[in-house]
């Protein structure tokens, strides 16, 4: 089977393809920059932006199977950078297969679709959408999921999934961020640190995305859903970030904000940025004040009911390897 990865360069992209490669498949990936790396495994890379109709139509061609993975993530940024890579993006990749015939669509969506800025515990599937969105990365994500989903019928099968707080070793955003602030004597917890949130090891939310394809091609009890991914071990936020600073070999975050000053300090921030045109991402913003403050972690029954996803890499056992990976 030949399949198609989207942001195969990133680091679930890369995760994907590695189980992919592992079980014989023929493995495409389309970015906008090169990977030698993946070439080197046998990679088919195609170098192309999502944005463009033609380079995803052709990269799409003759696969059997699309793994859309890739997307503009992060906090700040216009609504038009947002939208014209997780949306139109995303509505290329769905006419791609469409044109081509693919019968099989899985979408990588995120949690934050649904996140309003209020504790989410333990919430399944049937949580709405969140009716107002905190920065532009969760609002076109959830336009994205949508529009994929009712992509879905009878000659297109198409799947959403939400992992969470996606972690490891070969993480280039989450712990990178933590262990950067830590050292530069900025890491501080939100209130006390006591909300319980889920986080996903790399390993896990790519099996999640294996399982979920194999599910569409086979009975397609998950055709046309979305599926919240974690580890299924909800975790205080104190306690996650001070595993990943102990796996790098520093001392525990031990200062803290209240929760009310980290979202006034992050509305000053996004006012005085907007009014100064900085591109740079501020120290604070709404959306991460209300993140690091909040619960939010979720049933993950239906994936795992559905598709039989499995976490099988444990918080434990994550993190071992990520302070292997750190140390090296």
């Amino acid at each position: 089977m030949t399949v198609l990865v989207t942001g195969g360069g990133g680091f679930l992209g890369g995760a994907i393809i590695d189980q992919l490669l592992a079980r014989g498949e023929s493995v495409r990936s389309i970015s906008r920059s090169t990977y030698p790396e993946l070439e080197a495994k046998g990679v088919t890379c195609i170098q192309g932006d999502l944005a463009d109709a033609q380079a995803v139509s052709n990269a799409a061609e003759g696969c059997e199977l699309v793994f859309h993975v890739a997307a503009k993530a992060g906090v700040w940024g216009s609504y038009e950078d947002y939208f014209e890579a997780n949306v139109v993006g995303t509505r290329n990749v769905i006419a791609a297969c469409k044109t081509h015939q693919i019968p099989h669509l899985v979408h990588t969506s995120s949690p934050s679709v649904t996140f309003a800025g209020e504790d989410e515990n333990g919430v399944d599937e049937s949580i709405p959408y969140a009716p107002n969105f905190l920065c532009n990365y969760p609002k076109t994500k959830a336009q994205a999921e949508q529009e994929v989903l009712a992509a879905n019928d009878g000659t297109l099968h198409t799947v959403a999934l939400r992992p969470h707080l996606i972690w490891g070793p070969g993480d280039n955003h989450l712990v990178p961020r933590i262990v950067a602030r830590a050292k530069a004597g900025k890491l501080k917890l939100v209130g006390d640190g006591s909300n319980r949130v889920d986080a996903t090891y790399v390993d896990n939310a790519a099996s999640a995305h294996l399982a979920a394809a194999d599910e569409l091609r086979g009975d397609g009890t998950c055709a046309g859903k979305a599926y919240f991914i974690s580890n299924d071990e909800p975790i205080a936020m104190k306690d996650l970030l001070n595993q990943i600073l102990a796996a790098a070999d520093l001392p525990p975050v031990t200062k803290s904000v209240p929760p009310g000053l980290a979202y006034a300090v992050g509305a000053a921030m996004e006012g005085a940025y907007r009014l100064f045109g900085k591109e740079e991402e501020p120290m604070m913003t709404r959306f991460v004040a209300r993140q690091l403050a909040t619960d939010h972690w979720y049933d993950i029954g239906a994936a795992k009911n559905d598709f039989g996803y499995n976490p099988a890499v444990t918080m434990a056992d994550g993190m071992e390897r990520l302070k292997a990976w750190l140390s090296t």
